[in-house]
């Protein structure tokens, strides 16, 4: 068995990992920061992701808020001193409706989460010829609005998007919202922790010594052979299979998993602009079908759940450059909890259930019925806690740290925990919503008492 020694060990090379590794190299000065995986870099769930950021997020508490507000502000400096390598962008995301209860949810929640700290909320409720509102630009993140816009009058809103369900009523846009290339942002902050000495070694982390309840090496199988690591500082920055590290340690880290997918289609017919934000169609639908299919589905008792009510949330954004024809789909029509394991496989019919479901925002994607160009199924495992928030400090090991249960925010919530993780690792002063994350939470009775009325969805698409 060889032998090594580094000042911190990362398990996991996905953006958690990589991010914490960044930090702990070109941010806190730590020259000895070894990440580990089988896989390569951004191989399993990380590189699955939809690439997109927001900074609007529900309470309870201004916690996740003003976290990944910070999140973006460390992305926007990323892109400034690398001239924008990874793509950010801010176009926003879009919600409609087709329900007057729900228009007047729209304003409730966006007052909510715009007093939280999100920026100004702007209500558009006059006519088309007196309004304001505008479109970001499609490319760049500077000199945009924060907050949000509350579009109450249906003829501006179709005005602006011709292409959608005409049954339209309300329209909230929050703006310091967009996507970037999550490839892209990991090749950046893993060649700057590179030149700080961050080295990556390929193999998989199969045991941790604890000594005296201390972390005081970590072993590792790779195909050159068994190499044993001594440290002071251990991360768990393993995605999916947060838990099955934590058992390294003879600890439950409270988390479970989901498969999440994503449909990516070409629209060769045009259907959907090119410049248009993230659209989200927050009411519930049925899938549309002839009175033929609609048959044929009843008759089989595998395919009845095709007629049934699907939730809302389908949403969509346009992939790639101004002469590309992809775009992306998502729809969290069925969680369950699972037990991640390579190439998830989906159900064969899951690409025509998203399309059919965005067909009610997009009516002209009915064109693609049966016959989508280019279809391609993919998606990762969302790690989540039971109120879905993240896991981020220290583990009751001393010198065992997490960062992980990112869930669906791993990527814009990236940097802001990497910087979070490396300040505790480094003794560093830390930020007043640093308490909000820790693995200690739930033994506050105040906030176990939070958790009964604390959806499992909060925040998430």
């Amino acid at each position: 068995m060889s032998r090594l020694t580094a000042d911190v060990v990362i398990c996991g090379a996905g953006i958690c990992g990589i991010s914490a590794a960044y930090h702990l190299a070109v941010r806190q000065g730590i020259r000895r920061v070894l990440l580990i995986d089988e896989r390569e870099p951004m191989s399993f769930t990380s590189d699955k992701s939809t690439e997109c950021y927001r900074n609007w997020w529900p309470g309870p508490g201004d916690s996740m808020l003003r976290f990944m507000n910070h999140s973006i502000d460390l992305l926007e400096e990323l892109a400034e001193e690398s001239n924008n390598y990874f793509g950010l962008q801010r176009r926003g995301y879009v919600f409609l409706t087709s329900r007057p209860e729900r228009a007047r949810e729209f304003e409730q929640t966006a007052r909510q989460i715009c007093d939280l700290g999100a920026g100004p909320l702007r209500v558009h409720a006059g006519t088309a010829a007196d309004s304001v509102y505008r479109l970001s630009p499609p490319e760049g993140y500077r000199d945009q609005p924060t907050g949000a816009d509350l579009v109450l009058n249906p003829e501006i809103i179709r005005q602006t998007f011709p292409f959608i369900n005409q049954n339209v009523v309300a329209m909230l846009h929050p703006r310091r919202c967009g996507w970037l290339s999550a490839q892209q942002l990991a090749s950046y902050l893993l060649e700057q922790g590179k030149r700080r000495g961050v080295q990556l070694l390929r193999g998989r982390v199969a045991g941790v010594s604890v000594e005296k309840n201390r972390v005081r090496s970590v072993q590792v199988e790779t195909a050159q052979g068994n190499v044993e690591v001594h440290t002071g500082a251990y991360v768990i920055a393993a995605g999916p299979f947060l838990k099955q590290a934590g058992r390294m340690l003879d600890l439950d880290l409270p988390v479970y998993n989901e498969l999440h997918a994503k449909l990516s289609f070409s629209d060769p017919l045009k259907i959907i602009p090119r410049h248009v934000p993230l659209m989200l169609w927050d009411d519930p639908v049925y899938l549309q079908w002839t009175e033929a299919e609609r048959r044929e589905l009843a008759a089989d008792e595998s395919t009845r759940w095709l007629l049934e009510p699907f939730p809302a949330g389908v949403h969509f954004r346009p992939e790639g450059r101004e002469d590309s024809p992809i775009v992306l789909a998502i729809w969290t029509y069925d969680v369950r909890t699972q037990e991640p394991v390579p190439n998830p496989r989906f159900e064969p019919e899951h690409g025509e259930v998203i399309l059919r479901g965005l067909a009610n925002m997009i009516p002209g994607l009915s064109a693609y019925f049966g016959r989508l160009y280019a279809p391609v199924v993919d998606g990762g495992y969302y790690c989540k806690t039971q109120e879905n928030r993240p896991l981020i400090g220290p583990l009751p090991v001393d010198g065992a740290f997490v960062f992980g249960a990112v869930s669906g925010f791993g990527i814009m919530g990236s940097m802001a925990g990497g910087e979070l993780l490396a300040q505790h690792v480094s003794s560093d002063s830390l930020p007043d919503y640093a308490p909000a994350f820790l693995l200690s939470r739930y033994e506050d009775p105040v906030y176990r008492s939070l958790l009964a009325d604390w959806s499992a969805v909060s925040g998430q698409l």
